[in-house]
This record gives C-alpha cells, sequence and structure tokens, in this order.
C-alpha cells in the first residue's frame, strides 16, 4: 500500500535549493532526467493539526540538536531565525539558498515507531519462493491446487 511519502519545497531557484540539500545537508539523491534531483530523507513522521482550511500542509525537518544546527548552518553562510520553545520542540526557521523558508526543529515529544516501507512493485507478478529441500531430507508431495473459474 503506501511506501512512502514525497515532500515538495517550491522555490524561485530550485537550482540552488538542490545544492543546499545535496552539499550542505549531504541529502542522498537521483536525477530523474535533466539534473532534476529527487532526495532521499531520514525516517519521517506525519501529524495532522485542526485548520479552518483544508489543503494547508507544511514540511519541517528534525534536528537532535537545533543550536548545533544554527551553528552548522551559519559555517555555509546560511541564517536561521531565533529559536522558539514550542513546547514540543525547539523550532527555528532556516532561510534556503533560493529565498524561502523552511521550518526545522529539535523534538521533545516521544517518536513514532517507524513504518517499515514495501519495495515497490514494478508491474511484472513475483513468482512466489520456493525453498531448497535440505540434503539428507525427505521431501514430500503437496496435493495439487484446484484451478479458480
Amino acid at each position: 500500500m503506501i511506501i512512502g511519502a514525497h515532500s515538495i519545497v517550491y522555490s524561485k531557484r530550485p537550482e540552488d535549493d538542490r545544492a543546499f540539500l545535496r552539499d550542505v545537508l549531504k541529502f542522498s539523491s537521483v536525477d530523474v532526467g535533466e539534473g532534476w534531483l529527487i532526495f532521499g530523507l531520514p525516517p519521517s513522521e506525519v501529524a495532522v493539526h485542526p485548520s479552518d482550511e483544508n489543503d494547508v500542509h507544511e514540511l519541517y525537518l528534525m534536528c537532535d540538536d537545533v543550536q548545533a544546527f544554527i551553528a552548522e548552518m551559519a559555517r555555509h553562510d546560511l541564517a536561521c531565525g531565533p529559536v522558539q520553545n514550542q513546547g514540543w520542540g525547539l523550532l527555528t526557521q532556516l532561510t534556503l539558498p533560493g529565498g524561502g523558508k523552511l521550518g526545522v526543529y529539535q523534538p521533545r515529544h516521544a517518536r513514532p515507531r517507524a513504518t517499515a516501507a514495501r519495495p515497490a512493485r514494478t508491474g511484472a507478478k513475483k513468482r512466489p519462493r520456493v525453498a531448497a529441500p535440505r540434503p539428507g531430507r525427505a521431501t514430500r508431495k503437496l496435493p495439487a491446487r484446484k484451478k479458480r473459474r
């Protein structure tokens, strides 16, 4: 069923923001054609917040030490906003090279267990695995299955 999540960051300067994700955050990527990079993300979670509107979604990155994150971004000449203690976490906003803002926080809440991703289906049906008999063991023949109509 669900095998993962795909987040989108819109940018006026996508090449600069892609370089940031690749070179500064060191996210692995695949080129899906013509330099269009799709980045792998660390384990993630999703929450549903009350709102007066639908179709409003946000993306936050999580870190284990927000002050260390801010110091690392400063070494790359990237600005972060002041840290806000939200109770559930320590929140800052990173200004991306493309000019957009991205929330980054150090969670103080319990983390959910990761859901195991299933491998993507390729359209071809996989053959069931049949274990080879162990040497020295007798094998028994299973009755033939009836065909469904």
